[in-house]
């Protein structure tokens, strides 16, 4: 299999990018967007977490390691990574485009222009546009400046109560990653990766009757917590075979001083002080969620494959920002 494969790394998640295959016409485009995934969660980079279709891209083409996010004007980066991406603007452009839309809004005046997205831009050369996944860009809506929309989902999935402050031992069992009836990611009934992939893998085959070249934007919510995954992703990750960073500390010295006070949203999802124990249960769900988006993604490119449209398909992938 070939795949024409770049990966392309913006806040410290690499990408790959491999030499353009030989095709007549326009390539088409294929860019896959995970939500909190760190540069070095990449099993080709010597983690533990398992990502053979990650692996295969970017033994295919070019990893970059060292890609920098610009940061944020607030502490959702995610807004301002993905503003960045479909505006082309720097971060302190994108911050003033958003504060006037939201001042616009406040003031019932006019909305200001904001110029082309990056779909738009694409549509205009030719490209049929599609989207499904995570939006978070204030900017746009998906439904205007995209020919197709699959689902759109919201910056994060819903945690409930139980998923925060935990595990407090080996007998916490009140909140488990395979749990459906926890929402989450299983809102709706099924995993939000695997329908991103059901739909991407719909719009793929019948893109292959199609002349016209595609743009896809597939954006995961994985593996933003709730960091919920089918059990056997889960049992590919012993608890007790899973390391704890060397520069492991039971709490931040200066947490309080940076304002990560103990109600900090992201603070409130294991217990403090830190335990190894709870920080072993946390990296082993994180890595249970990479694996199982990793799968689905490897559906799509399997899709890519058996639709023939590999050969001429030009794929990114990267991350909004390090966790």
């Amino acid at each position: 299999m070939r795949l024409v494969a770049r990966l392309f790394v913006l806040a410290l998640l690499p990408l790959s990018l491999s030499p353009a295959a030989t095709h007549t016409g326009k390539p088409n485009i294929l860019f896959i967007l995970a939500d909190d995934q760190s540069w070095e969660a990449l099993g080709i980079l010597g983690s533990e977490v398992k990502t053979p279709n990650l692996d295969r891209l970017a033994r295919q083409g070019t990893l970059f390691p060292r890609a920098y996010n610009m940061g944020a004007w607030n502490g959702a980066v995610c807004i301002a990574s993905r503003t960045m991406f479909n505006t082309g603007l720097s971060v302190w452009a994108c911050r003033d485009l958003d504060e006037a839309i939201k001042r616009a809004s406040r003031e019932g005046t006019p909305r200001p222009d904001v110029g082309a997205s990056w779909s738009q831009r694409l549509a205009r050369a030719g490209y049929r546009t599609y989207f499904a996944g995570k939006w978070h860009v204030a900017l746009f809506d998906p439904h205007a400046v995209f020919d197709v929309v699959g689902t759109i989902r919201p910056g994060m999935p819903r945690d409930t109560e139980a998923g925060y402050n935990r595990p407090k031992g080996p007998d916490d069992k009140s909140w488990l990653p395979w749990d459906r009836t926890q929402g989450g990611h299983w809102e709706g009934g099924k995993h939000w990766s695997e329908v991103l992939a059901d739909e991407g893998t719909d719009f793929l085959r019948q893109a292959a009757g199609d002349d016209q070249p595609f743009f896809m934007y597939l954006a995961f919510n994985a593996p933003h917590d709730p960091r919920q995954s089918p059990k056997r992703f889960v049992d590919m990750y012993p608890v007790e075979s899973i390391r704890v960073p060397e520069n492991f500390l039971p709490d931040y010295p200066w947490r309080r001083e940076i304002g990560l006070d103990d109600d900090f949203r992201d603070e409130r999802l294991a217990p403090h002080p830190r335990t190894e124990y709870a920080i072993k249960v946390h990296r082993q769900e994180y890595y249970a969620i990479i694996t199982h988006m990793d799968e689905q993604i490897g559906r799509i490119l399997d899709t890519l494959e058996a639709t023939g449209q590999a050969e001429n398909t030009v794929i990114f992938f990267t991350a909004d920002h390090g966790l």
